[in-house]
């Protein structure tokens, strides 16, 4: 596995990382209405997660932003519950275990803020991500929790911390 280091999202990482959100999502043709791709907060997400029970990740791969995935208390979602948001990496790096190392981060960051319950949603056509989150615990959902807005999402998973 290459050196990778984890940390907290700078101000100075928002172009970077909504590049990669972007570019991933048109890599596998997710890149539509209803999604992160066209949500304004992807442009800054050092502000999005400065709140309160939020907290966004960077993964750095030999010193270079490779990646990154965060906590966040959407409205609406059932007390002691947070939403795994906008976890996307470059195509350089997967497939070596840094999608499992980032969800592992967000589970930790999780227990620390107090939540019980980890909730996402995603589409098919982000597969591999969704057979990494099936390894990691989540289980299928049969409708939405939440109010996060991206109705271009139609798969909806929680995993019980």
């Amino acid at each position: 596995m290459q050196p990778y280091t984890i940390r907290p999202i700078r101000q100075n990482d928002n172009i970077a990382i909504a590049t990669i959100i972007r570019s991933v999502l048109t890599e596998f043709g997710a890149n539509k209405p209803g999604t992160v791709y066209y949500d304004p907060t992807t442009d800054d997400l050092f502000s999005l997660f400065s709140m309160p029970g939020a907290e966004y990740h960077i993964l750095e791969v030999d010193g270079q932003i490779a990646g990154g995935a965060g906590i966040y208390p959407t409205p609406g979602l059932p007390n002691g519950c947070c939403e795994l948001v906008k976890l996307y990496i470059l195509p350089t790096v997967r497939g070596k275990g840094l999608g499992k190392v980032l969800i592992e981060d967000c589970f930790a960051i999780a227990r620390r803020l107090g939540y019980t319950q980890v909730y996402l949603e995603t589409m098919p056509e982000l597969k591999m991500a969704v057979g990494l989150y099936e390894k990691c615990g989540f289980r299928y959902l049969t409708c939405s929790l939440g109010n996060s807005g991206h109705f271009g999402c139609d798969l909806w998973m929680l995993k019980e911390l």
